[in-house]
């Protein structure tokens, strides 16, 4: 377990973007398989690109709100997806227009974040 300092890294640098337009570069479009643990993603996910969170990747997206597989997305950061126990945060974005709910959010990404004690916050 990592300390609570590290734990917040990829939280601050989430909290920057809230409320902002965003692209978003998608990587594992809906659909597409995990690499390593071989869950299908129900969403589109991918990340930021020139933002490096603490894992020394770029900042994670979920881009949400498109019922079809993308390969970029640009849209609004409306949440953040904390993960309590994990310094890998998460940006929700949807398209200019989409509102959604704390709950409709936690439900589509819910097939990645069950593994994690995983929060909304806007």
């Amino acid at each position: 377990m990592k300390n609570h300092e590290e734990i917040s890294k990829s939280f601050e640098l989430a909290k920057e973007l809230l409320g902002k337009s965003v692209e978003v570069t998608i990587d594992r479009p809906l659909g597409t398989k995990h690499p390593k643990h071989g869950f299908i993603y129900e969403v589109n996910y991918g990340y930021i690109d020139g933002i490096t969170a603490p894992d020394g990747e770029e900042l994670d997206a979920y881009f949400l709100g498109v019922n079809e597989p993308v390969t970029t997305g640009k849209g609004v950061c409306i949440a953040i997806a904390h993960r309590k126990d994990n310094d890998d945060d998460k940006l929700i974005v949807v398209p200019e227009g989409i509102t959604m709910s704390d709950s409709e959010i936690m439900s589509a990404i819910h097939f990645q974040e069950q593994w994690f004690d995983t929060e909304i916050v806007r």
